[in-house]
C-alpha cells in the first residue's frame, strides 16, 4: 500500500516537472522587460557592472522561483494561502520590532539575505482575499466585506507603521481588487469610496510631517525647489528634456550629473524617458499594456473562483504600480517610493513580482482542470 502511494507520488511529481508550465507570450514579454530594465540600470548607474550583475542574479532567482511556482496546481496554492498570509504577518511584526532602514524600519537583515517583507504582501494579500471569497456566495454581503476588510487593514496598518504609507496603500489596493472583481454592486462600491473620502481629512493629522510635505509639494513643488520639491522638479526636467526621440542611451544629463535623486530605483523611469524620449516611453508602456492584457486574459480563462480573483487582482495591481510610478515621476502623484516593475533596481520587489507571474502561469497551465470550489 505504502509502496503504491510512493510510486504514484513519484509519477505525479515527474509528470508535473516534465510538462511545460510557462505561458510563452507572457514569458517573452517579461524577458524583454527585464532586458530593458538591465540596460536602463546600466546607464543610470553610470556603467557600473556591479548593479547589473546584482540585479541580474535577482532576476535569475525570480525566474527560477517563477518556474517552480508555475508547476504547482492552483488548488495546492489555495491550501497554502492562509499559512503564507500568516507568515507574512509574522514577518511584518518582526519588522516593527527589529527592522532597519534609512529613516524607516522596512528591512529584515538575516545575515545571508536582506529583504523587505512588505513586498511579499503584494502577493499574499490578493491570495488571501481570493481564498476567503472562494466558495462563499458572491457578490459578497456586508459581513463578508467586513471580514475581508479586516484581512486587508491588518497588514496595511503594520506596513504604514514602518512607516511606508505608499506600500501600505498598494497592498490594500491589491486586496481591494479581489473584492471588486467578486461582483460587488456599484452602490456598495460608491458607499465604500465615499467612506474612504471622508476618512482622508480625518487621517490627515495622523500623517508624519514628511508625508504631509509630499502631498503639499505635489500641489506646489516650486515653493521649496531646493528641498521638498527637488525630486519632482528634477524628474520633470529629465522627462521633458528627452523630447520626442530622446538623447540616446547613456547621454542623459540629469542622472549622470547627479541632479536626479534615486535614479536607479524610484526615478529610473525618468532616466529612461530622458534617454529614449516620448517614443521610447510609449513603446515601454505598450509592453506593460501587453503584459497586463495577457494577465487579464489568463484571469478570464481561469476555471475556479480562487484562480479568477487572484489572477485578476495581480493583473490590476501591476497596472496600478506602473501608473503610480509614472504619475510620480511626472508630478501628477505624490512621491511615494513605488519602483517601476522589473526596471527599477531592487531585489525583493523583482523576486516577488516574478513569483506572482509564476502564480499566473500556474493558473494558465491548469485552466483545463476544473478545480473544486
Amino acid at each position: 500500500m505504502i509502496g503504491t502511494l510512493l510510486a504514484q507520488m513519484r509519477y505525479r511529481l515527474g509528470t508535473m516537472w516534465r510538462k511545460p508550465r510557462l505561458d510563452l507570450p507572457l514569458l517573452g514579454a517579461l524577458l524583454l522587460l527585464m532586458g530593458i530594465g538591465l540596460g536602463t540600470l546600466f546607464s543610470a548607474s553610470d556603467l557600473d557592472p556591479d548593479f547589473v550583475l546584482a540585479q541580474g542574479l535577482r532576476f535569475v532567482l525570480g525566474l527560477v522561483l517563477m518556474l517552480m511556482i508555475s508547476r504547482i496546481p492552483p488548488s495546492v496554492l489555495r491550501n497554502w494561502t492562509p499559512w503564507l498570509y500568516a507568515a507574512s504577518l509574522v514577518l511584518l511584526v518582526i519588522v516593527v520590532m527589529h527592522g532597519e532602514g534609512r529613516g524607516a524600519n522596512r528591512w529584515l537583515d538575516l545575515r545571508f539575505v536582506r529583504f523587505q517583507p512588505s513586498e511579499l504582501l503584494k502577493l499574499t494579500m490578493p491570495m488571501m482575499i481570493a481564498w476567503y471569497l472562494n466558495g462563499r456566495p458572491l457578490p459578497p454581503g456586508w459581513v463578508t466585506l467586513g471580514i475581508a476588510g479586516a484581512l486587508i487593514v491588518l497588514p496595511a496598518a503594520l506596513i504604514a507603521k514602518q512607516p511606508d504609507l505608499g506600500t501600505a496603500l498598494l497592498v490594500a489596493a491589491s486586496g481591494a481588487f479581489g473584492i471588486f472583481l467578486s461582483g460587488l454592486a456599484w452602490w456598495r462600491i460608491g458607499l465604500l469610496l465615499g467612506a474612504f473620502a471622508v476618512a482622508i481629512p480625518i487621517g490627515w493629522p495622523f500623517l508624519h510631517d514628511y508625508q504631509k510635505n509630499r502631498v503639499l509639494t505635489l500641489l506646489d513643488p516650486e515653493a521649496d525647489p531646493l528641498g521638498n520639491g527637488w525630486h519632482i522638479i528634477q524628474s520633470k526636467i529629465a522627462v521633458g528634456s528627452g523630447g520626442v526621440w530622446g538623447k540616446g542611451w547613456h547621454h542623459g544629463t540629469q542622472s549622470r550629473l547627479e541632479f536626479l535623486p534615486e535614479h536607479t530605483t524610484d526615478f529610473i523611469f525618468s532616466v529612461f524617458a530622458e534617454e529614449w524620449g516620448l517614443v521610447g516611453v510609449l513603446l515601454l508602456l505598450a509592453l506593460y499594456v501587453f503584459i497586463i492584457a495577457r494577465c487579464l486574459w489568463i484571469a478570464t480563462n481561469a476555471r475556479d473562483t480562487y484562480s479568477r480573483l487572484l489572477a485578476g487582482s495581480i493583473s490590476m495591481a501591476l497596472f496600478v504600480y506602473v501608473m503610480v510610478n509614472g504619475g510620480m515621476i511626472t508630478g501628477i502623484l505624490p512621491v511615494v517610493g513605488v519602483p517601476l516593475p522589473l526596471v527599477s533596481y531592487g531585489g525583493t520587489s523583482a523576486v516577488s513580482l516574478l513569483a506572482g507571474f509564476g502564480v499566473l502561469m500556474s493558473i494558465h497551465a491548469h485552466r483545463r482542470t476544473l478545480a473544486t470550489r
